[in-house]
């Protein structure tokens, strides 16, 4: 059997792993070795839950992240996101470097990676297959996050030059951006070609939707009981905070604009958050609202009338699988991407918010509880969002994954 580790880029929220959790269980239950690095709290107990071996923190010091979170929110592309976080030629350095230790201890027969520039990288360095695991507007050959804005401007940032320096010193050849790292021996993009379209000269697989639930997974019993005739809306807004301060990346407006719009409203509302805390400002939930750290995703996309949410990618599949309709406030750009190939699909409506003093979202709550009153009385959604739902099931997500990852191996 293989020995296959699994990386992502490790923020602290569950977009990431959800998609690769479930490949990683799959090819577990082969019989194959694997691995998962993700040292994030959130992602932490994800990967804890379905059984999966976290690798720790390899033991190198690693300099400040030079993160710019504002500018990056509104990144273009991935070459540009990377340019306003990543831009240090000695993070870029260490971060390789720590990849590499990992890649080495581990001594994997397949690198398995989303989003992790760094893993990439080190997986080229240490001539290990690298198969990538991307939503499409991810990927090299994709139209990037602001696809609908036209062309893309001339000279924005990028970490190509650093990242070509240092692969130069491990004898690498150059790349021509960042972003082909990201390309893999092997491609697979989650969704479809019409909610994740790259070019049709990309050498990539499309597998479906991938959404974690262990098998034996059940809703929380207040939220089962749920049956009082009433809509659920189930609120999912990530992390609602990514740092003690404020930044342009947090995602509590989606909490606060469910309570000004739903409090007291006739029907019944979840909010979760991925594995973290309602921040302590929010205060008190309205009586019609019920909240859980952690819900199985497809049990709670299945019972519910309408999904808001932040646009995260997960959060696009979970809906669209689950043939759920869905109002969407993006907080980032990349979240704006995914929403708005959703309501293209006809399966939802997008409320956009604005940044606010201190950089606070802030959206219009007349247009939001507008839309959520429309999503959930117009069929017309719920039928869109259900045929979509219909086209995926040909896909064969995270068991056709790890059959692709299998023959990678084998080659």
């Amino acid at each position: 059997m293989a020995k296959i580790l699994f990386t992502m880029l490790p923020a602290n929220d569950l977009g990431l792993p959800t998609r690769l959790v479930p490949i990683a269980r799959a090819l577990a239950d082969r019989g194959h070795d694997v691995a998962v690095f993700n040292p994030a709290p959130a992602p932490s107990r994800l990967i804890e839950e379905a059984a999966l071996n976290n690798v720790p923190m390899p033991s190198r010091s690693l300099p400040d992240p030079p993160f710019d979170l504002a500018k990056a929110s509104q990144a273009w592309d991935v070459e540009e996101f990377f340019g306003w976080l990543f831009d240090d030629e000695e993070f870029v350095r260490a971060n390789t470097a720590l990849h590499l230790d990992l890649i080495r201890e581990f001594k994997p027969d397949v690198v398995v990676d989303s989003f992790g520039v760094f893993a990439c990288l080190a997986a080229r360095i240490a001539g290990v297959p690298l198969a990538t695991v991307l939503q499409g507007n991810f990927h090299p050959q994709s139209d990037g996050f602001r696809w609908w804005a036209g062309e893309r401007p001339a000279d924005l940032p990028s970490i190509t030059p650093l990242v070509n320096k240092v692969a130069s010193e491990y004898g690498l050849a150059p790349v021509a951006r960042s972003v082909d790292l990201l390309a893999g021996d092997l491609s697979l993009i989650v969704g479809t070609p019409e909610t994740d379209p790259v070019s049709p000269s990309a050498r990539v697989t499309h597998i479906g939707p991938i959404v974690w639930q262990r098998g034996d997974a059940k809703l929380p019993s207040e939220i089962a009981s749920l049956r009082s005739g009433k809509p659920i809306v189930w609120v999912y807004s990530g992390n609602p905070r990514y740092a003690p301060v404020p930044t342009a990346i947090d995602s509590i407006v989606v909490i606060r604009a469910a309570i000004t719009a739903l409090r007291g409203a006739a029907m019944d509302v979840v909010v979760t958050t991925g594995y973290q805390e309602v921040p302590a400002e929010i205060g008190p939930l309205p009586s019609n609202f019920h909240h859980a750290a952690y819900v199985p995703g497809r049990a709670m996309a299945e019972c519910s009338d309408l999904m808001v949410h932040h646009g995260g990618h997960s959060s696009v599949m979970q809906s669209l699988a689950a043939g759920t309709a869905a109002v969407i406030i993006p907080t980032i750009s990349e979240r704006e991407s995914n929403a708005r190939r959703l309501v293209d699909l006809g399966a939802g409506e997008i409320v956009l918010p604005v940044d606010g003093e201190g950089g606070e979202k802030q959206i219009d709550m007349a247009d939001f509880a507008e839309k959520v009153h429309r999503v959930l009385h117009e069929e017309s959604y719920r039928a869109a969002a259900r045929s979509v739902a219909e086209r995926m099931r040909q896909f064969g997500g995270a068991q056709h994954a790890a059959d692709r990852i299998e023959l990678l191996v084998r080659a």
